[in-house]
């Protein structure tokens, strides 16, 4: 649908992804970004207020898995980054796909609602202010790519007493550094990945750091097996325990591996362990100047933080209750299937375990509004939804934005299927076996979705066969005589699996 205008609102990694995917298919995207820089949450600010990182933030994916599909890290970035390192290369994606000049900063968008045609058109009133100045918009799609950290969290009506506390209380979105805090005695209710980055960070400066938790949750660790990084690795609910038991340390949760939020804590089992931070269960109230825990324990305290989490809000969006519903079902966590035209979409509203820039990349190329895809019936999303509901409502923690919690693989390959760019590695064993090799025994990798199909990209191959360098090379700092990579397969290895991959293919065509 060539020359199409679309509204993408957001200039994060999501906003950025989309403003390239509009330009390769031919339309014409104008991006709406309420600050005056990229970045979204990965750009860090000195001041609170808006949602963003703290000083110290790094990556829990691997670079390899957190790149987008047709633009690799720089092989000497290291595995892991920092949040300086993250908008590094979203400057140099922009640059380079030339991006900037397609979004409108310090422009905040008032309101987004249907046309009064919009059942034959499918078009859209966009409401901005720029400046001071209001303006008005005729858009044929909107993507909304604003994210899910939009407003914090901060219970007070779950802890009796907290409005008397005299000490200091406040949201993670606060934090910025711990200089503050040196000295002090430090309560940090909420175990996701915000919650125990701050706990260790903070434990090298408080007197005393506790880590409220109401349900536990399995710590995982950057650095694996063989020290390679954790995401290129096989790991389980046994692996996780035989570095640390989780019942011991007071982290063991009721639910199972992989069925709720991915806590990233390298160091919090020696800070545990040297009793920097002390695990504690849900706080039952506050007095002026202490915790009292469930456990009927209670702690002196100077300082809460509330590393509970964000909620997802679009004030802009008019009619919402009509769009979406109380349980924000979105066929394939992007389309509201109750739309008359399929031209709205919701970009990286999804919890992954796993990456965010590629799973909101492949969101992005199955969009309906672009010509590669066409919806089933309303009938019919909600029927997947539903069958989707019902297979994780036992998972759940009764969290309603526990529904947007994807498998990353799973949800990519499912994806990738539906608009024809998952590699077929039998076939791809046949005449690539050195590319096929290297997809079944290496990590998930987007440029895979890269092969064939829509958006296929030339340098796919190449980013694929050089990923082990690329993993390699920012951990040889110091070299010496006769370096192998350790990261490699066995040749015995590779030649059984070769010989297996064969034997299917040709059962595969003969059937």
């Amino acid at each position: 649908m060539p020359g199409k205008r679309i509204a993408v609102i957001g200039a994060g990694v999501s906003g950025l992804g989309a403003i390239k995917v509009c330009l390769e298919e031919g339309l014409e995207p104008t991006c709406f970004e309420e600050t005056n820089d990229i970045g979204g949450l990965w750009r860090y600010e000195t001041k609170g207020g808006r949602a963003s990182v703290y000083r110290s933030a790094t990556s829990n994916t691997l670079k390899e898995m957190t790149t987008y599909s047709d633009y690799p890290f720089p092989d000497h970035f290291p595995n892991y980054l920092h949040n300086s390192r993250i908008m590094e290369y979203l400057r140099m994606y922009a640059q380079h796909f030339d991006l900037m000049k397609h979004i409108r900063f310090l422009s905040k968008v008032h309101s987004v609602r249907k046309r009064s045609d919009f059942s034959s058109t499918g078009q859209w009133d966009v409401m901005v202010e720029t400046t001071g100045k209001q303006e008005s918009y005729v858009f044929d799609g909107i993507m909304v790519c604003s994210g899910l950290y939009t407003d914090a969290v901060l219970p007070l009506q779950n802890f009796p007493g907290i409005q008397g506390f005299k000490g200091q209380y406040m949201h993670s979105c606060d934090y910025r550094s711990p200089e503050k805090f040196e000295g002090k005695k430090i309560v940090v209710v909420g175990i996701g990945n915000s919650g125990a980055d701050l706990a260790i960070e903070l434990s090298h400066v408080a007197s005393q750091v506790y880590l409220s938790t109401r349900q536990g949750a399995w710590i995982w660790n950057r650095v694996w097996d063989n020290g390679m990084p954790m995401d290129t690795a096989l790991f389980t609910q046994n692996k996780l325990n035989a570095r640390f038991n989780h019942d011991v340390y007071g982290l063991l949760p009721k639910h199972r591996f992989l069925r709720h939020q991915v806590t990233f804590g390298d160091d919090l089992p020696n800070h545990i362990i040297s009793g920097r931070v002390l695990i504690k269960s849900n706080i039952r109230e506050f007095t002026e100047t202490s915790a009292i825990f469930e456990d009927g324990t209670e702690e002196d305290l100077d300082v809460v933080i509330f590393a509970t989490g964000y909620t997802f809000s679009l004030p802009f969006l008019e009619n919402n209750a009509t769009i979406l519903d109380s349980q924000h079902s979105m066929f394939k966590y992007v389309f509201p299937p109750q739309l008359e035209k399929p031209t709205l979409a919701f970009i990286g509203i999804l919890k992954p375990v796993g990456a965010i820039i590629p799973t909101s990349e492949l969101q992005k190329s199955h969009l309906s509004f672009l010509g590669l895809n066409k919806l089933p019936s309303v009938n019919g999303m909600m029927a997947d939804i539903r069958q989707k509901r019902k297979k994780f409502e036992k998972e759940l923690l009764n969290n309603p934005w526990d529904t947007c919690r994807v498998q990353y693989v799973d949800y990519m390959d499912e994806i990738a299927t539906e608009i024809g760019v998952k590699p077929n590695l039998p076939s791809l064993f046949l005449w690539d076996p050195k590319l096929a090799m290297e997809i079944f025994f290496g990590p998930c990798t987007p440029y895979q979705y890269r092969l064939q199909g829509p958006g296929k990209w030339a340098g796919a191959r190449r980013a694929i066969l050089t990923q082990r360098a690329r993993i390699i090379k920012p951990l040889r700092t110091r070299t010496f005589a006769h370096d192998q990579l350790p990261y490699s397969v066995p040749f015995w290895l590779k030649s059984a699996c070769a010989a297996l991959l064969f034997v299917l293919t040709l059962v595969i065509m003969k059937g």
